[in-house]
Order: C-alpha cells, then structure tokens, then sequence
C-alpha cells in the first residue's frame, strides 16, 4: 500500500470517528441490545465492531452476499479499495441511507436500512460493482450483479450511472440496463424496469433527470429523458420522453397533467395529478 493510499484511508477513518450519522447507528444498535440482548452476535460484529459507515455498509452487504466464487472476504476488501480511490463511495453510502430515512414512512431508523433492507443492499452492491467495471474487474462485478439479483431480486448492469440519495423502495423486480442514467435524488418503487425495446446495442436505455418518482411496476423502455422532477404513475408503460415536472400515466404512458409537488421524489405522493381535477 503506497503512502498515498495510507493517508487516504487514514482520512476516511478519521471522519467515521468523528461522524454523527454512524453515532447514530451505532446508538440505535446499543438500544436495540438493550431490548434484545440475544442479537448481539449480530450486532456486535454489524455495527458495533465497526469503524464507520462504510465497515457496517461492506460487512453487511458482504455477509449477505457471501458465496464461494464471492466470498465474504474479496467482498469486504473491495469495498474497502474502492473507498479509498474513490472517497465518493461513502458520501453515497450516507446519502442513500438518509433517502431511505427521510422517504419510507415504513422506516424510523437508520439501522433499519443499513442492516435489513435489500434495496439498499442491491444499490451498494451497485456502486461497488460499477467501481470494479470503470476499472477493468468486469467479471467481479458481473459475479456481484448476479448474486445481487439472486439474494435481493434487484438486477443493476454494473455499467449504468446511478447518482446519490437514490431510494429503491421494496425492490423486488428492479431491472436497470447497462446505458442507463439515474441521477441523484431519485425514487423508484418495486417491479420498475428502466429497459431497452429489443436487442439493438449502443446507447439503448432511459436517461431518469434528477429528482423523479417512478411508481411501482413501470416500465420505462429506450433511449429516452425523463425530465427532472418527473412522475410516472404506477403500472404505466412509458416509449416516449416525458418533459420536466410532468406526470404521465397509462399503457402506453401519456401526459395527464402536472407533477402534484415540485420535487416527487421526495414527497413521494404517488396520486395523479389530474384526480384533484375531477378527472
């Protein structure tokens, strides 16, 4: 490990020590012990024997993707390179985990996420996964893929661009394609495709602007924009561009009026806008 490396990663363990979101996890752990001491083999070595945010994010994904052609270890170790190559990873780690708190009205805790929901899980394995393609480790990356979709059903081609605080809620039938672009501040619901319309190659998947909503079970098909702040209601089926602050609805997807809220995402209010117009 060069000096380089050395100080990088000192850096990133300084400012975990110094960090009040993993303060906060490991406090929802300590409670939870309190309630529930028969957890704590799971919780002394998830969160407690931790350093930071990233050691409670590459265990845990890490345990629960451990196979022998991935095991635990190679896991661990590669997420503990790419955060020191790329300091970003962490920054995305925190973001993501905070979408989750601030959008699932399901979830009152940090630690609910970091240790137990899979589509924060899959969206890691994501980010590490596409660290590995831009750095030519495409085989580690398509076995993390694989074992992302079998472990957490969310299919993530390691080479599409997924920005940060990004909230894949339930996730069971998540598919994002290899040209795809999610930029940051997204929220998507389970059964979402982010696809291609048949077996041309090149750039062949949706580009999703900042801050849309993509309601459960949607298709979205091509190399299309969808517009920032965007909403697409549930079930639509959506081939054609969808303009900034729109909502669209239907098989196939058409304008039906305007977002109800200036950023969908993070409201998550998932009712068409034209309803309030006694449509």
């Amino acid at each position: 490990m060069g000096a380089e490396t050395r100080e990088l990663g000192a850096k990133i363990i300084d400012f975990a020590q110094n960090d009040p979101l993993f303060a906060r996890l490991r406090a929802e752990a300590e409670d939870v012990l309190r309630r529930e001491p028969e957890l704590g083999g799971f919780l002394h070595p998830a969160i407690l024997s931790q350093n930071g945010v990233l050691g409670v994010v590459a265990h845990r994904v890490a345990q629960r993707l451990d196979r022998p052609e991935a095991p635990y270890i190679a896991i661990r170790q590669a997420f503990e390179a790419c955060a020191v190559r790329e300091p970003g990873l962490v920054e995305a780690f925190r973001a993501d985990l905070l979408a989750v708190l601030e959008r699932d009205p399901a979830c009152t805790r940090l630690i609910e996420p970091a240790l137990y929901f899979k589509g924060f899980h899959a969206l890691q394995t994501y980010r590490l996964a596409h660290w590995l393609w831009k750095n030519g480790r495409s085989d580690f990356a398509l076995i993390l893929q694989s074992l992302s979709s079998q472990t957490f059903q969310v299919d993530i081609h390691p080479a599409a661009v997924i920005g940060k605080s990004v909230f894949i809620d339930h996730a069971t039938g998540v598919v994002i394609g290899a040209t795809s672009v999610v930029e940051d501040e997204v929220s998507m619901l389970h059964g979402v495709t982010l696809g291609g319309t048949g077996k041309a190659r090149g750039d062949r998947h949706p580009k999703v602007r900042r801050g849309v909503l993509i309601g459960a079970g949607a298709k979205v098909l091509g190399n299309i924009e969808i517009g920032r702040c965007a909403m697409i209601a549930a079930g639509s089926v959506v081939l054609d561009p969808v303009p900034a602050n729109k909502t669209v609805a239907g098989v196939p997807a058409r304008i039906v009026g305007e977002a109800r809220c200036a950023e969908p995402a993070l409201a998550m209010d998932q009712m068409l806008a034209y309803l309030d117009a006694g449509m």
